[in-house]
């Protein structure tokens, strides 16, 4: 009876893992409680979220006393994390020069609680349950997907400047796009593990590109094929030591070829996708954006504290720009905005010293849940580039970053175990 009930117990927190990272990533609480609206539709109006902030706070006591439940282990390991709770700490302290210090108080709560979610994941599940649990978020997240735009058109269907393109159980094509570019590839690593389903997953992989195509998010499109082309290339640091660097040296004479490419024929390639060179408004939007950053270049307006709409500093920005986006389109850009120079140059250290150990950890490993961190990180950079996706609360791919750090740590931990033993 007891190993019943313990395995019952294991079960739930399984499911409150996978339903809190579909939470995490976006869906579905927020488009229900819109109604559906549609960017451009006339129907977006200001949203009453404290419903969904009552399900995330609830999130957090259970996450914390699911950390409880194994202290000692916690304690452990998160003492010996450093960068994630300094730019939390840097996140908290800057209240005191923020430009809306009562949402930089708030919301740097809301970041605290996620931030201690992917600790306990981290904490929690070794990698490969890590990869196996995402799998199975990914999975729900499709086929809810697909139900909404079915069952529920209004929801699973965009109106408005995009209508027609499939969104899910997500705001925006775009939040679905960025999900299904990193489904892809964990179905990918996952059919590779021993035990898994091979031909099901598969077959989910095929899924994730109709769906992706579905959305036509081509920054998403072009962020899923980076995100391959990177993945084969980390494959590269499995191989032989004498073959890495040719290997590698012939990456970096493609990649500047592609480069030189991709800058002679720019206007024709967005074009092609149906952007033009200014990102559809982006190339517009971010010298407004660097010029409110060097009027606060060294510690920002305080997190959270730019986008305020016509109330706050980003009101300039939108009379300037004929345009109301609620973020640069740039995590790096918002990261500056928010805590200066000194917030980039915090997360770079930790963003390359973390990035130099997930690498050696794809090459002393052999498994496919080994790529996971790298990828995680890479992808990081990659949706950032046109999106806002750091260091964000309730976001998941802050709690992939933060895992990714508590990660290497347990790794680094079982190493020095072993050669202890």
């Amino acid at each position: 009876m007891k190993i019943y009930k313990k395995e019952f117990l294991l079960t739930l927190e399984k499911v409150f893992t996978v339903v809190s990272l579909l939470l995490y990533s976006g869906g579905p609480l927020t488009v229900i409680v819109s109604g559906g609206a549609s960017q451009g539709d006339g129907e977006a109006a200001d949203l009453n979220t404290s419903s969904i902030q009552l399900v995330f706070m609830l999130i957090y006591l259970i996450t914390v006393l699911l950390l409880l439940c194994r202290w000692k282990k916690a304690i452990s390991i998160l003492s010996q994390v450093s960068f994630s709770w300094i730019i939390l700490l840097l996140s908290a302290l800057s209240i005191f020069w923020s430009a809306a210090p009562e949402v930089t108080l708030i919301r740097s709560v809301a970041l605290l609680g996620t931030t201690l979610f992917g600790m306990y994941f981290a904490t929690r599940y070794t990698l490969q349950e890590q990869l196996h649990l995402a799998k199975w978020m990914f999975m729900l997240a499709i086929v809810l997907s697909l139900l909404f735009a079915v069952a529920l058109p209004k929801f699973g269907i965009m109106g408005g400047v995009h209508s027609g393109t499939l969104r899910g159980i997500y705001t925006h094509k775009n939040v679905f796009g960025k999900i299904l570019s990193l489904a892809g590839v964990n179905f990918l690593l996952s059919a590779s593990t021993k035990k898994s389903n091979g031909k099901f997953l598969w077959f989910m992989f095929g899924l994730s590109i109709i769906c992706l195509v579905m959305t036509r998010s081509s920054s998403s499109m072009l962020s899923f094929t980076s995100l391959i082309v990177i993945f084969l290339g980390l494959r590269i640091l499995r191989s032989p030591i004498i073959a890495v660097p040719p290997v590698l040296s012939a990456i970096a004479l493609i990649c500047i070829n592609l480069y030189l490419f991709i800058q002679n024929n720019l206007n024709t390639l967005l074009g092609s996708i149906g952007k033009d060179a200014t990102l559809t408004g982006r190339g517009d939007l971010w010298p407004l954006i660097w010029d409110k950053i060097w009027q606060r270049p060294w510690v920002g307006y305080g997190f959270s504290g730019f986008w305020q709409g016509l109330d706050g500093e980003s009101a300039s920005v939108w009379y300037a720009s004929q345009w109301t986006p609620p973020n640069a389109h740039n995590g790096f850009l918002d990261l500056w905005l928010d805590l200066g120079l000194l917030g980039i140059i915090i997360f770079f250290m930790g963003f390359f010293s973390l990035l130099f150990k997930c690498l050696k950890y794809i090459r002393i490993t052999k498994t496919p849940e080994g790529f996971w961190p790298a990828i995680c990180l890479f992808y990081l950079i990659l949706i950032n580039l046109t999106e806002t996706s750091l260091l964000i609360q309730n976001n998941m791919f802050w709690i992939l970053y933060v895992a990714a750090e508590v990660s290497m740590v347990v790794v680094n931990n079982q190493k020095l175990n072993f050669l202890h033993s």
